[in-house]
Protein backbone atom coordinates (compact mmCIF):
# COMPACT_ATOMS: atom_id res chain seq x y z
CA UNK A 1 0.00 0.00 0.00
CA UNK A 2 2.90 2.72 0.66
CA UNK A 3 4.51 1.57 -2.66
CA UNK A 4 1.52 2.49 -4.19
CA UNK A 5 1.26 5.76 -2.53
CA UNK A 6 5.05 6.90 -3.20
CA UNK A 7 4.29 5.84 -7.07
CA UNK A 8 1.61 7.97 -6.60
CA UNK A 9 3.09 10.69 -5.36
CA UNK A 10 5.75 10.59 -7.26
CA UNK A 11 3.78 10.51 -10.49
CA UNK A 12 1.99 13.92 -9.40
CA UNK A 13 5.17 15.32 -8.83
CA UNK A 14 6.64 14.54 -12.28
CA UNK A 15 3.20 15.30 -14.13
CA UNK A 16 3.50 18.67 -12.19
CA UNK A 17 6.59 19.44 -13.27
CA UNK A 18 6.53 18.69 -17.32
CA UNK A 19 3.10 21.26 -16.85
CA UNK A 20 4.95 24.12 -15.14
CA UNK A 21 7.47 23.92 -17.37
CA UNK A 22 5.59 23.96 -20.35
CA UNK A 23 3.58 26.83 -19.15
CA UNK A 24 6.72 28.81 -18.48
CA UNK A 25 8.19 27.92 -21.65
CA UNK A 26 4.48 28.61 -23.66
CA UNK A 27 3.94 31.96 -21.33
CA UNK A 28 7.66 33.11 -22.42
CA UNK A 29 7.58 31.68 -26.14
CA UNK A 30 5.21 33.69 -27.68
CA UNK A 31 6.94 37.54 -26.18
CA UNK A 32 9.89 36.20 -27.10
CA UNK A 33 8.72 35.22 -30.59
CA UNK A 34 7.05 38.39 -31.11
CA UNK A 35 10.62 40.52 -29.71
CA UNK A 36 12.35 38.62 -32.53
CA UNK A 37 10.18 38.30 -35.56
CA UNK A 38 9.93 42.50 -34.70
CA UNK A 39 13.64 42.45 -34.73
CA UNK A 40 13.86 39.54 -37.49
CA UNK A 41 11.09 39.98 -40.02
CA UNK A 42 11.49 36.59 -41.61
CA UNK A 43 8.88 34.19 -40.11
CA UNK A 44 9.51 30.85 -42.08
CA UNK A 45 13.19 31.71 -41.43
CA UNK A 46 12.82 32.22 -37.95
CA UNK A 47 11.12 29.05 -37.43
CA UNK A 48 13.44 27.06 -39.86
CA UNK A 49 16.23 28.03 -37.56
CA UNK A 50 14.23 26.84 -34.25
CA UNK A 51 13.82 23.65 -35.62
CA UNK A 52 17.22 23.64 -36.82
CA UNK A 53 18.44 24.21 -33.23
CA UNK A 54 16.20 21.37 -31.89
CA UNK A 55 16.90 18.89 -34.19
CA UNK A 56 20.47 19.38 -33.86
CA UNK A 57 20.49 19.66 -30.00
CA UNK A 58 18.66 16.39 -29.34
CA UNK A 59 20.88 14.76 -31.88
CA UNK A 60 23.67 16.33 -30.33
CA UNK A 61 22.76 15.67 -27.03
CA UNK A 62 21.85 11.84 -27.60
CA UNK A 63 25.14 11.97 -28.90
CA UNK A 64 27.25 12.46 -25.80
CA UNK A 65 24.62 10.55 -24.05
CA UNK A 66 22.80 13.30 -21.98
CA UNK A 67 19.41 11.56 -23.32
CA UNK A 68 18.09 8.88 -25.48
CA UNK A 69 15.79 9.03 -28.27
CA UNK A 70 14.62 6.70 -30.90
CA UNK A 71 16.35 6.34 -34.02
CA UNK A 72 15.31 7.93 -36.73
CA UNK A 73 13.93 5.87 -39.69
CA UNK A 74 11.90 6.79 -43.06
CA UNK A 75 9.40 3.75 -41.82
CA UNK A 76 8.63 5.97 -38.93
CA UNK A 77 8.55 8.95 -40.66
CA UNK A 78 6.51 8.07 -43.02
CA UNK A 79 3.57 7.54 -40.40
CA UNK A 80 4.78 10.85 -38.49
CA UNK A 81 4.73 13.16 -41.28
CA UNK A 82 1.06 14.05 -41.02
CA UNK A 83 1.52 15.50 -37.85
CA UNK A 84 4.45 16.84 -38.60
CA UNK A 85 2.68 19.17 -41.74
CA UNK A 86 0.00 19.86 -39.24
CA UNK A 87 2.86 21.49 -36.51
CA UNK A 88 4.70 23.07 -39.16
CA UNK A 89 1.28 24.89 -40.15
CA UNK A 90 0.36 25.78 -36.51
CA UNK A 91 3.84 27.02 -36.06
CA UNK A 92 3.92 29.15 -39.53
CA UNK A 93 0.46 30.43 -38.95
CA UNK A 94 1.26 31.23 -35.17
CA UNK A 95 4.38 33.30 -36.27
CA UNK A 96 2.68 35.10 -38.96
CA UNK A 97 0.15 36.30 -36.85
CA UNK A 98 2.79 37.41 -34.27
CA UNK A 99 3.77 39.41 -37.10
CA UNK A 100 0.72 41.03 -38.06
CA UNK A 101 -0.49 41.61 -35.05
CA UNK A 102 -0.29 42.25 -31.38
CA UNK A 103 0.30 39.10 -28.03
CA UNK A 104 -3.32 40.28 -27.25
CA UNK A 105 -5.02 38.78 -30.79
CA UNK A 106 -2.57 35.90 -30.45
CA UNK A 107 -3.89 35.08 -26.81
CA UNK A 108 -8.03 35.16 -27.26
CA UNK A 109 -7.67 32.96 -30.84
CA UNK A 110 -5.23 30.70 -28.82
CA UNK A 111 -7.91 31.15 -25.50
CA UNK A 112 -10.92 29.34 -28.28
CA UNK A 113 -8.87 26.24 -28.06
CA UNK A 114 -10.31 24.79 -24.89
CA UNK A 115 -13.93 24.43 -26.33
CA UNK A 116 -13.16 23.61 -29.85
CA UNK A 117 -10.22 21.04 -28.98
CA UNK A 118 -12.68 19.48 -26.09
CA UNK A 119 -15.66 18.95 -28.90
CA UNK A 120 -13.11 17.25 -31.15
CA UNK A 121 -11.85 14.80 -28.46
CA UNK A 122 -15.22 13.71 -27.83
CA UNK A 123 -16.25 13.51 -31.80
CA UNK A 124 -13.16 12.13 -33.32
CA UNK A 125 -11.34 10.82 -30.66
CA UNK A 126 -14.79 8.94 -28.70
CA UNK A 127 -13.52 10.53 -25.38
CA UNK A 128 -16.61 11.10 -22.40
CA UNK A 129 -18.74 14.40 -23.27
CA UNK A 130 -17.40 17.38 -21.40
CA UNK A 131 -19.79 17.90 -17.95
CA UNK A 132 -21.97 20.89 -18.06
CA UNK A 133 -19.61 22.39 -15.40
CA UNK A 134 -16.95 21.69 -17.77
CA UNK A 135 -18.77 23.19 -20.51
CA UNK A 136 -19.74 26.65 -18.68
CA UNK A 137 -16.01 26.89 -17.59
CA UNK A 138 -14.70 26.66 -21.06
CA UNK A 139 -17.54 29.25 -21.92
CA UNK A 140 -16.17 31.99 -19.34
CA UNK A 141 -12.79 31.09 -21.10
CA UNK A 142 -13.93 32.10 -24.43
CA UNK A 143 -16.37 35.01 -23.26
CA UNK A 144 -13.23 36.59 -20.91
CA UNK A 145 -10.67 36.58 -24.01
CA UNK A 146 -13.60 37.70 -26.40
CA UNK A 147 -14.58 40.84 -24.39
CA UNK A 148 -10.31 41.14 -23.74
CA UNK A 149 -9.20 41.47 -27.03
CA UNK A 150 -12.79 43.61 -28.09
CA UNK A 151 -11.51 46.31 -25.76
CA UNK A 152 -8.18 46.41 -27.52
CA UNK A 153 -7.10 47.82 -30.91
CA UNK A 154 -9.18 47.10 -34.26
CA UNK A 155 -7.73 44.14 -36.25
CA UNK A 156 -6.44 44.42 -39.19
CA UNK A 157 -8.07 41.89 -42.25
CA UNK A 158 -4.33 40.18 -42.63
CA UNK A 159 -4.11 39.82 -38.76
CA UNK A 160 -7.69 37.99 -38.85
CA UNK A 161 -6.86 36.04 -41.58
CA UNK A 162 -4.39 34.61 -40.09
CA UNK A 163 -5.95 34.50 -36.80
CA UNK A 164 -8.84 32.12 -38.13
CA UNK A 165 -5.67 29.87 -40.45
CA UNK A 166 -3.97 29.97 -36.82
CA UNK A 167 -6.92 29.17 -34.92
CA UNK A 168 -7.88 26.07 -37.02
CA UNK A 169 -4.77 24.56 -37.67
CA UNK A 170 -3.38 24.89 -33.89
CA UNK A 171 -7.14 23.38 -33.11
CA UNK A 172 -6.14 20.08 -35.67
CA UNK A 173 -2.80 19.98 -34.07
CA UNK A 174 -3.95 19.57 -30.58
CA UNK A 175 -5.86 16.72 -31.42
CA UNK A 176 -4.01 14.88 -34.04
CA UNK A 177 -0.24 15.48 -32.25
CA UNK A 178 -1.83 13.65 -28.94
CA UNK A 179 -3.38 10.50 -31.70
CA UNK A 180 0.35 10.49 -32.62
CA UNK A 181 1.72 10.84 -29.05
CA UNK A 182 -0.50 7.76 -27.65
CA UNK A 183 -0.73 5.32 -30.86
CA UNK A 184 3.59 5.35 -32.78
CA UNK A 185 5.41 4.19 -29.12
CA UNK A 186 8.18 6.77 -29.78
CA UNK A 187 9.70 8.33 -26.41
CA UNK A 188 9.40 12.21 -25.46
CA UNK A 189 12.97 13.00 -27.61
CA UNK A 190 12.08 10.95 -30.30
CA UNK A 191 9.10 12.98 -30.60
CA UNK A 192 11.30 15.95 -30.51
CA UNK A 193 13.56 14.80 -33.15
CA UNK A 194 11.14 13.66 -35.74
CA UNK A 195 8.78 16.81 -35.34
CA UNK A 196 11.53 19.35 -35.94
CA UNK A 197 13.70 17.54 -38.48
CA UNK A 198 10.67 16.57 -40.81
CA UNK A 199 9.49 20.54 -39.97
CA UNK A 200 12.66 21.68 -41.01
CA UNK A 201 12.28 19.57 -44.53
CA UNK A 202 9.17 21.70 -44.83
CA UNK A 203 10.89 24.71 -44.63
CA UNK A 204 12.38 25.49 -48.31
CA UNK A 205 9.10 24.59 -49.52
CA UNK A 206 7.17 27.65 -48.16
CA UNK A 207 10.24 29.47 -48.41
CA UNK A 208 8.94 29.46 -52.13
CA UNK A 209 5.41 29.66 -51.93
CA UNK A 210 5.63 32.58 -49.54
CA UNK A 211 8.10 34.55 -51.75
CA UNK A 212 10.37 34.97 -48.49
CA UNK A 213 13.45 33.70 -50.00
CA UNK A 214 13.18 36.87 -52.13
CA UNK A 215 13.37 39.30 -48.95
CA UNK A 216 15.83 37.18 -47.57
CA UNK A 217 18.24 37.29 -50.65
CA UNK A 218 17.37 41.20 -50.87
CA UNK A 219 18.48 41.96 -47.47
CA UNK A 220 21.50 39.98 -47.46
CA UNK A 221 22.76 41.73 -50.41
CA UNK A 222 21.04 45.04 -49.11
CA UNK A 223 23.16 44.75 -45.95
CA UNK A 224 26.61 43.54 -47.75
CA UNK A 225 26.59 40.09 -46.68
CA UNK A 226 26.78 41.11 -42.94
CA UNK A 227 23.36 40.17 -40.82
CA UNK A 228 24.85 40.02 -37.65
CA UNK A 229 23.07 42.95 -35.31
CA UNK A 230 23.58 42.49 -31.71
CA UNK A 231 19.94 42.30 -30.38
CA UNK A 232 18.26 40.43 -33.40
CA UNK A 233 20.79 37.77 -32.72
CA UNK A 234 20.06 37.97 -29.18
CA UNK A 235 16.25 37.85 -29.87
CA UNK A 236 16.99 34.74 -32.71
CA UNK A 237 18.78 32.85 -30.11
CA UNK A 238 16.66 33.33 -27.58
CA UNK A 239 13.64 31.97 -29.49
CA UNK A 240 15.38 28.97 -30.75
CA UNK A 241 16.64 28.24 -26.89
CA UNK A 242 12.79 28.03 -26.08
CA UNK A 243 11.89 26.34 -29.15
CA UNK A 244 14.11 23.38 -28.29
CA UNK A 245 12.83 23.87 -24.60
CA UNK A 246 8.96 23.85 -25.36
CA UNK A 247 9.30 20.86 -27.89
CA UNK A 248 10.81 18.37 -24.81
CA UNK A 249 8.08 19.90 -22.17
CA UNK A 250 5.09 20.08 -24.76
CA UNK A 251 5.14 16.58 -25.93
CA UNK A 252 5.99 15.29 -22.25
CA UNK A 253 3.37 17.28 -21.28
CA UNK A 254 1.08 15.76 -24.34
CA UNK A 255 1.78 12.33 -22.77
CA UNK A 256 0.92 13.06 -19.27
CA UNK A 257 -2.08 14.50 -19.18
CA UNK A 258 -5.44 14.86 -21.64
CA UNK A 259 -5.35 17.05 -24.91
CA UNK A 260 -8.36 19.51 -23.75
CA UNK A 261 -6.45 20.00 -20.05
CA UNK A 262 -3.11 20.50 -22.04
CA UNK A 263 -4.55 23.23 -24.20
CA UNK A 264 -6.21 24.81 -20.87
CA UNK A 265 -3.44 24.98 -19.12
CA UNK A 266 -1.19 27.19 -22.23
CA UNK A 267 -4.16 29.24 -22.22
CA UNK A 268 -4.51 29.73 -18.15
CA UNK A 269 -0.61 30.63 -18.17
CA UNK A 270 -1.02 33.40 -21.09
CA UNK A 271 -1.65 35.47 -17.74
CA UNK A 272 2.53 36.04 -17.20
CA UNK A 273 2.32 37.21 -21.55
CA UNK A 274 -0.35 39.41 -20.66
CA UNK A 275 1.87 41.08 -18.11
CA UNK A 276 4.48 41.36 -20.06
CA UNK A 277 3.30 42.52 -23.42
CA UNK A 278 1.67 45.82 -20.81
CA UNK A 279 5.33 45.86 -19.62
CA UNK A 280 7.18 46.40 -22.77
CA UNK A 281 4.70 47.32 -25.31
CA UNK A 282 2.15 50.52 -25.47
CA UNK A 283 -0.88 48.81 -27.49
CA UNK A 284 -2.75 46.53 -24.91
CA UNK A 285 -6.33 46.12 -23.65
CA UNK A 286 -8.34 48.58 -21.07
CA UNK A 287 -8.35 48.47 -17.31
CA UNK A 288 -11.35 46.48 -18.21
CA UNK A 289 -9.90 44.31 -20.38
CA UNK A 290 -7.98 43.43 -17.58
CA UNK A 291 -10.57 42.21 -15.72
CA UNK A 292 -11.69 40.23 -18.79
CA UNK A 293 -8.81 38.34 -18.81
CA UNK A 294 -9.15 37.34 -14.74
CA UNK A 295 -12.49 35.72 -16.13
CA UNK A 296 -10.17 34.14 -18.49
CA UNK A 297 -7.82 32.90 -15.45
CA UNK A 298 -11.13 31.97 -13.15
CA UNK A 299 -12.62 29.42 -16.36
CA UNK A 300 -9.53 27.50 -16.33
CA UNK A 301 -9.45 27.05 -12.32
CA UNK A 302 -13.48 26.28 -12.59
CA UNK A 303 -12.29 24.19 -15.48
CA UNK A 304 -9.75 22.12 -13.95
CA UNK A 305 -12.14 22.08 -10.36
CA UNK A 306 -14.17 20.26 -12.77
CA UNK A 307 -12.29 17.77 -14.32
CA UNK A 308 -10.83 16.88 -10.35
CA UNK A 309 -12.69 13.72 -9.72
CA UNK A 310 -13.21 12.04 -5.93
CA UNK A 311 -10.24 9.40 -5.27
CA UNK A 312 -10.61 6.20 -6.09
CA UNK A 313 -8.49 3.06 -4.65
CA UNK A 314 -7.91 1.65 -7.88
CA UNK A 315 -6.81 4.54 -9.36
CA UNK A 316 -3.17 4.38 -8.91
CA UNK A 317 -3.21 0.49 -10.10
CA UNK A 318 -4.88 1.39 -13.41
CA UNK A 319 -2.08 4.07 -13.52
CA UNK A 320 0.65 1.50 -12.78
CA UNK A 321 -0.85 -0.44 -15.47
CA UNK A 322 -1.79 1.59 -17.89
CA UNK A 323 -4.72 -0.62 -19.06
CA UNK A 324 -7.53 2.11 -19.31
CA UNK A 325 -6.25 5.51 -20.82
CA UNK A 326 -9.48 7.26 -19.68
CA UNK A 327 -9.10 6.68 -15.87
CA UNK A 328 -5.25 7.95 -16.45
CA UNK A 329 -5.88 10.83 -18.03
CA UNK A 330 -8.63 11.61 -14.78
CA UNK A 331 -6.22 10.99 -12.54
CA UNK A 332 -3.53 13.27 -14.26
CA UNK A 333 -5.59 16.21 -15.10
CA UNK A 334 -6.13 15.58 -11.03
CA UNK A 335 -2.15 16.56 -10.90
CA UNK A 336 -2.70 19.86 -13.45
CA UNK A 337 -5.64 20.73 -11.54
CA UNK A 338 -3.91 21.05 -8.04
CA UNK A 339 -0.81 22.98 -9.96
CA UNK A 340 -2.70 25.22 -11.75
CA UNK A 341 -4.79 26.12 -8.39
CA UNK A 342 -1.38 26.78 -6.96
CA UNK A 343 -0.07 28.70 -9.49
CA UNK A 344 -3.48 31.00 -10.17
Amino acid sequence: MSAIRFDSTKQYYATSSLVAGYALCSSLLAVINKFAITKFNYPGLLTALQYLTSALGVWVLGKFGFLHHDAFTWDTAKKFLPAAIVFYLAIFTNTNLLRHANVDTFIVFRSLTPLLVALADTTFRRQPCPSKLTFISLLIILGGAVGYVATDSAFTLTAYSWAFAYLVTITTEMVYIKHMVMNLGLNTWGFVLYNNFLSLMMAPIFWVLTGEYKEVFAALGANGGDWFEPVAFTAVSLSCLFGLLISFFGFAARKAISATAFTVTGVVNKFLTVVINVLIWDKHATPFGLVCLLFTLAGGVLYQQSVTGPPRESSASKQTSDVDENDADENQDKSVSDLVSNMT
